[in-house]
């Protein structure tokens, strides 16, 4: 893990740019069922295409150009190639018990990366939501029933948490959130590390919004996320995916307004068109973004799915030379959310 003051001068200096869509770069290169096995899985029981993570351990050349060609276009912070690498999400290819390496891996490729580059970039160890909620029962006819407990929850995210603290991580991002509970279990398991004594770098925490009503899928609006997660202190919270730029910007508002930390955003590439594609050109995605720094809305800029080097490259041109957002000072009055925020002054 890299000295973080550092982090935290660059990033009250200007904007920082996060990196794009890695799942859309590995798509771009289309690999194929072999190239996901690799030699060292040729006869692993269950077909493993579309595990991204996996190509961490059998095609690490490919991740890590993808890594050099995010640094290339300006990006200051690298995500790891990781999003699904715990083990409640592996278990769907039989390969849970590979979490562990998957992070390490990838926060070493990443790492690699940087140092090729020769220059200060830092590597956020990304942490998915899982394919499992914690709020919402996977059967209609039994709203009471969880496919997945509290406690599962956080033993996925604590390995993998501190399998990137170990690889060497600047940062955890806990990203796409969808159920606020299950960002809660992340956030247990990553105080409990903190408890045993590990160095546990800053946390960033990326939402997101399902659709046009303006709430995560659990049903909260921006604020109501924010107080359910602002006990963490987060380096950072924002929005991430699900809606592009113009869709997003009035959610990235409502949390600028109300968050006493940095805001981070990293829309999609407009939003997907018939063939689930992304339309939006870099120039497009960046102007918006480039707007939303000149409304002093955001510390942190990205690219979520659909975005490329040249969207990134775009972003960081739009962004270059506005300052970032203030951070207010912390708020000292009581905060409570359920689905929205509720907030008493004074207490």
């Amino acid at each position: 893990m890299a000295d973080t003051t550092k982090l935290e001068q660059t990033a009250a200096e200007r904007i920082l740019v996060l990196d794009g869509a890695m799942g859309t770069m590995i798509q771009n290169e289309k690999p194929d069922e072999a190239t996901y096995r690799g030699e060292r899985f040729k006869d692993h029981a269950s077909d493993v295409g579309g595990n991204n993570e996996l190509l961490s351990l059998t095609a690490p050349d490919m991740i890590r150009r993808i890594h050099a060609d995010f640094l290339d276009a300006g990006a200051d912070i690298l995500c790891t190639n990781t999003f699904g690498a715990n083990a409640i999400s592996q278990a769907d290819y039989g390969m849970e018990h590979l979490a562990r390496e998957m992070n390490v891996e990838s926060v070493r490729l990443a790492r690699e990366a940087i140092e090729a580059a020769d220059r200060d970039a830092w590597v956020a160890g990304g942490i998915g939501p899982t394919n499992q909620t914690a709020s919402i029962s996977p059967d209609v006819n039994d709203p009471g029933y969880r496919g997945v407990t509290f406690d599962d929850l956080a033993r996925a995210y604590g390995e993998a948490a501190r399998a990137l603290i170990e690889g060497g991580a600047d940062l955890i991002l806990l990203e796409t959130i969808f159920d606020t509970l299950n960002a809660k279990a992340a956030i247990f398991a990553i105080e409990g590390l903190r408890e045993e004594g590990l160095d546990v770098p800053p946390l960033m925490i990326s939402g997101t919004i399902t659709d046009r009503s303006g709430r995560t899928l659990t049903g909260q609006t921006p604020e109501a996320f924010w107080a359910s997660v602002s006990h963490a202190r987060p380096f950072s919270v924002g929005l991430n995916c699900a809606l592009g730029a113009a869709e997003l910007r009035q959610h990235v508002r409502t949390l600028s307004e109300v968050a006493d930390t940095r805001v981070s955003a990293y829309p999609n590439a407009g939003l997907p068109n018939e063939m689930g594609g992304y339309d939006e050109t870099p120039e497009e995605t960046a102007s918006h973004l480039g707007e939303w720094a000149e409304a002093g809305l955001v510390n942190i800029v990205g690219g979520c799915c659909g975005t490329t080097p040249d969207h990134i490259r775009a972003i960081a041109q739009a962004v270059a030379g506005k300052p970032p957002r203030k951070v207010p000072q912390q708020v000292r009055h009581m905060r409570l959310s359920g689905l929205e925020l509720f907030e008493m002054e004074g207490a």
